[in-house]
């Protein structure tokens, strides 16, 4: 057996904990900042891509596009993550102002 023969394992384990970890980051940076942080994500996105694309390791550059399309589909869960707190599945932000406000 060699150390190649984990690297499928690897790269699903880099997976399942890239979403793992973007689900409460997509939580928290709602909560605190709103939508408005979409372009941080778009940006990051773009420079995990990029990285994956120079790299040549194929484990690290799987990783980094990984999470690089893990950060693009935050901007996705950003905004409905925000349709959640207006369901009121997730608590709002007392000190912010929603869309849905009528101030």
């Amino acid at each position: 057996m060699q150390l190649t023969d984990f690297t499928g394992l690897a790269i699903g384990a880099g997976t399942f904990l890239a979403i793992g970890l973007f689900h409460p980051i997509v939580i928290k940076a709602e909560y605190y900042l709103g939508t408005r942080c979409w372009w941080a994500f778009m940006l990051a996105g773009i420079l995990f891509i990029v990285a994956s694309i120079v790299v040549n390791n194929v484990l690290v550059s799987s990783l980094l596009g990984v999470i690089g399309f893990s950060c693009f589909w935050s901007i996705l869960e950003l905004f409905q993550q925000q349709e959640r707190v207006h369901k009121g599945w997730f608590p709002r932000n007392p000190r912010r102002r929603y869309p849905w406000d009528t101030q």
